[in-house]
């Protein structure tokens, strides 16, 4: 059996860390085959290192298009260290974050071209895209006063970013859930954590029966 590949997008505050922390467990009791959990930027040693960088909110002087760049390139580095051998190896991944990403927050967010942004990610991908992608929505008020409460201090540099750019990212989301609804299963993150997950876990067993073990 081939190996999957999953995503998890959405907005800032829309709770993708916390529900792929907890639907992971649950893939690794439910499916067949093992289950891969990682995360963009970063995932690898070369690639969190680039993370860093990126993240950092003291490099406020990061052009937006070095930004772009070393987002795929940071991205280039995890899908040949992590992501394709998974794959190759019949196993199912679930990636925090991934090309969708870049096209919402450096295309649309940082508005230097969502065309732009996606070719250069075809480019560093080689075309690969996600199997299935769970996209988390939450309005950008909500998303921004949750990462306040919950993270405080340790808020990093795309957070930092106002109102404003939250908002178009959102909405590049969206279109992009519009153009792809055969891949993108839109959730609403507005809800209980728990629920989130619910549907989440529901949402990726009926997208893959064949890689879930019977019910008892």
């Amino acid at each position: 059996m081939k190996g999957i590949f999953i995503s998890v997008e959405g907005p800032d505050g829309a709770g993708k860390t916390s529900v792929v922390n907890e639907l992971y467990p649950r893939l690794q009791f439910a499916t067949k085959n093992e289950i891969v959990k990682t995360r963009e930027p970063g995932g690898g040693k070369i690639a969190e290192k680039i993370r860093d960088l990126l993240l950092d909110p003291d490099h406020e002087e990061m052009d937006e298009r070095t930004e772009a760049l070393l987002y795929a390139a940071s991205r280039r580095q995890h899908l040949v260290d992590v992501i394709l051998p998974a794959l190759n190896e019949g196993k199912v991944v679930l990636c925090d974050r991934f090309v969708d990403s870049s096209v919402a927050y450096q295309g649309a967010g940082r508005r230097i071209g969502v065309a732009e942004v996606a070719t250069l990610n075809q480019f560093a991908t080689q075309g690969l895209n996600p199997d299935f992608t769970l996209y988390l929505d939450v309005d950008s008020d909500t998303g921004l006063t949750r990462i306040r409460h919950s993270r405080g201090y340790k808020i990093d540099r795309l957070e930092l970013e106002g109102l404003e750019f939250h908002q178009r990212v959102r909405h590049a989301y969206l279109k992009i859930a519009e153009q792809h609804p055969a891949r993108i299963y839109k959730i609403d993150a507005r809800m209980d954590l728990q629920e989130v997950v619910d549907q989440s876990f529901t949402a990726i067993r009926k997208a893959f029966p064949d890689y879930f073990k019977e019910m008892v």
